[in-house]
């Protein structure tokens, strides 16, 4: 009986912590989707995570409501994919010398302002990380609990994939999302604008990726601490690759990366006698062998980190 009760409460935990795990590394990845369909390359993606976690944080901290945390985490996204978008798409730069200068740049400016700000301390957002059960859902049998008692923001990121699905290939703006980052040229032959196409994607991109440093922070946690994102921007590129820009593969993707990230709590609890260091390390293993097995099975879009100007 006490065998049975500890294996469902094991799957429970890995369930949920699956999709917990995977949320911050979905939300970025499905920005990334569009942001590298329309031609970005945006490695800057770890640094606006960084900056959704310690601007949520903040922001949840001085007004003591954690709504206004994710508002302020989308609004300093947006800032950041706009000047994301000024500097690749209006000046033309290269992408990714943009991208990691931005990921070191923001990344050591929270780290910073926490220090300034909080000092040694590392204070907590009481009311953060609550779950919101579903009702009736979740009382089945060991799918409710680990499904349908998550973080809103869990419902609404995977009610985001078959959106944003439809949106990149079933709608007009879709096909001219996909068009710019193939064949900029044509499409603004045919009357695309591929400046406006490309700002909108880097935009959206900067804002998911910074809900995802969020739901980090006040989502499944309740503080920040720096370095918390440990690579989880790079993940999501990875993933996005996996995924070929495909939100629906994205998410199965994310799946995969958050299974991993959850197994290291739950072989800790079982006790496999693994080395801990090893445990913590097997997500990052996952990324290597997926990188691997896709390297030349992946077709990137034809104009990807390609400068796009418009012929006089």
């Amino acid at each position: 009986m006490w065998e049975s009760l500890f294996q469902e409460a094991l799957i429970v935990t890995v369930l949920a912590s699956t999709l917990r795990g995977c949320t911050p590394m979905l939300l970025a990845a499905l920005g990334e989707t569009y942001g590298e369909s329309s031609g970005i390359l945006n490695l800057g993606i770890e640094g606006m995570m960084v900056a959704g976690a310690f601007s949520s944080f903040w922001a949840g901290l001085q007004t003591d409501m954690v709504p206004f945390g994710f508002f302020a985490a989308a609004i300093t996204g947006a800032g950041l994919g706009l000047i994301t978008g000024v500097l690749v798409v209006s000046l033309g730069l290269n992408q990714i010398v943009v991208g990691l200068g931005m990921t070191i740049f923001v990344t050591s400016l929270c780290n910073l302002l926490h220090r300034v700000v909080f000092g040694n301390q590392f204070p907590m957002l009481w009311g953060a990380g609550l779950t919101c059960p579903v009702p009736i859902l979740s009382e089945i049998s060991v799918i409710g609990p680990a499904l349908f008692n998550q973080h809103w923001l869990v419902y609404i990121t995977l009610a985001l994939v078959p959106l944003l699905y439809f949106i990149l290939y079933r709608t007009r703006l879709g096909l001219r999302i996909r068009a710019v980052g193939r064949e900029p040229r044509a499409a603004d032959a045919s009357g695309v604008n591929v400046f406006l196409i490309r700002y909108l994607a880097i935009i959206l991109a900067g804002v998911l990726a910074s809900t995802g440093g969020a739901f980090l922070a006040i989502g499944d946690l309740a503080f920040f601490v720096p370095g918390m994102i440990q690579g989880r921007g790079y993940i999501a590129i990875v993933i996005v690759m996996l995924g070929q820009w495909n939100p629906v593969k994205v998410f199965l993707g994310s799946l995969l990366f958050g299974f991993a990230m959850s197994l290291t709590s739950a072989l800790q609890v079982v006790g496999v006698k693994i080395n801990p260091d090893f445990i913590l390390t097997m997500p990052y293993l996952v990324v290597i062998v997926t990188l691997i097995v896709i390297a030349k099975s992946t077709s990137l879009p034809s104009a990807l980190c390609i400068p796009y100007r418009r012929e006089m």
